[in-house]
């Protein structure tokens, strides 16, 4: 189903994703007096960052037309007049960098992630949206967001303890952080997926043919189950990876 284009005043941008299965729909943050120039008076001073963003999919989020002006940058930061008035400068122009609002006002299920009881810090602004996703280059791509660095690259900036490297790594791991938590926000600790071992039944499973035993790597965890999770009931507790063996016991 494409997205649902709607727009709200004039002029209005017209924000939504082009890959996604709903629509979004916003209008542009105000700067009270301001107006909108285009994004060609934007790219007189950030040169770079316009040759970056018209590859970016945030650049697909705009309105086309004589009324819309191409708002593509301002479809995020507001009316630019006057931030080109003052030559630059803070408080004349929207900095969604200082408030996830900005990014919540497409988002909306991230809106309702971060309010979720273990999250990120954003909604405190310890982290910001941009400190994970990049809007102004790359593809939007499935868990990635719009940054063309892996998730391990961009969860180990932060996270520098699980992202190794060890000598016996996890693989979920490499397949991505997102294998496991949900990363702006879940109901379980560490931002964890499921709290217990079904979160590592999603990969560690084999069909069962033994009644009354739960073979999991040909060794029957009936036993050790009951203890507690996977990661915490003496077992494998170096679930990011190890140094010591591959059973990530330590």
């Amino acid at each position: 189903m494409p997205a649902l284009l709607v727009a709200l005043g004039a002029p209005a941008a017209l924000i939504s994703c082009a890959t996604f299965q709903h629509a979004i729909v916003a209008p542009p943050h105000e700067i009270p007096g301001a107006e909108f120039v285009g994004s060609a008076a934007c790219e007189e001073c950030h040169a770079d960052v316009g040759a970056k963003f018209k590859n970016a999919t945030h650049s697909r989020l705009q309105a086309k037309g004589e009324k819309a002006k191409n708002i593509g940058c301002e479809s995020c930061h507001g009316p630019g007049s006057k931030h080109v008035e003052a030559g630059g400068g803070r408080g004349t122009i929207v900095n969604p960098r200082r408030s996830a609002e900005v990014c919540f006002a497409c988002h909306l299920d991230k809106r309702g992630e971060f309010n979720l009881p273990y999250t990120h810090p954003v909604m405190s602004g310890k982290v910001t949206c941009n400190d994970c996703h990049d809007p102004h280059k790359g593809n939007a791509v499935p868990a990635g967001g719009t940054q063309m660095a892996t998730e391990f690259d961009t969860c180990g900036k932060c996270h520098v303890a699980q992202r190794g490297p060890f000598a016996f790594e996890h693989e979920a791991v490499r397949e991505g952080c997102s294998t496991c938590h949900a990363v702006h926000g879940s109901v379980n600790e560490k931002l964890l997926k499921s709290r217990n071992a079904n979160l590592c039944f999603q990969c560690h499973f084999q069909q069962q043919t033994v009644p009354g035993q739960i073979l999991i790597g040909g060794r029957d965890h009936s036993g050790f189950l009951s203890r507690g999770t996977c990661w915490s009931a003496g077992c494998h507790e170096a679930i990011h990876g190890s140094q010591i063996g591959s059973s990530m016991r330590f």
